[in-house]
């Protein structure tokens, strides 16, 4: 793993919780003093260039961070040797990322709740289609899953 470690995290639109796992993450980050570089993609096409969900915009600024200046990209091959951990939402994110990854990529393919004991193989809440409050949800779980990616990524720089 790299002095700062690199995390991308991925969604199916990178518009709702591939952001909202970003800005956890960052904040978490942030928090413990650790020193990242983040980002988000997703795996398709529909929304590349448009800034996240107002919903997930929302959820974001309730809670003191704006995501309105991100833009939806799709993850690239190159992505597994520019990121130590790719990290997907759910299962179909973690299949999908799984093909994609070339056989010779660096980064470790894992979903963000499997850093949350008692949680792994657990997706992160999709709100696309759901009420409001679902964005809610989805916060509470890139929260869980960012703080424990953090606190891991810590003792393992400790670790060095």
């Amino acid at each position: 793993m790299s002095v700062t470690p690199a995390v991308l995290f991925v969604c199916l639109g990178n518009i709702c919780r591939s952001p909202l796992a970003e800005a956890a993450f960052r904040a978490a980050a942030e928090r413990e003093g650790l020193d990242v570089h983040v980002e988000s993609a997703g795996l398709g096409h529909w929304h590349l260039g448009y800034p996240p969900d107002p919903r997930a915009q929302a959820v974001a600024r309730r809670n003191g961070i704006e995501i309105g200046e991100r833009q939806a990209r799709l993850v690239t091959q190159e992505d597994f040797d520019r990121f130590d951990h790719v990290i997907g939402l759910d299962a179909e994110n973690l299949a999908g990322l799984r093909r994609l990854a070339p056989p010779d990529g660096r980064a470790e393919v894992s979903l963000l709740l499997d850093h949350v004991p008692g949680r792994e193989g657990q997706s992160v809440t999709d709100p696309y289609y759901e009420e409001d409050s679902a964005f809610d949800d989805a916060w509470r779980d890139a929260c869980a899953g960012a703080d424990a990616l953090v606190a891991r990524l810590k003792a393992e720089a400790a670790g060095r």
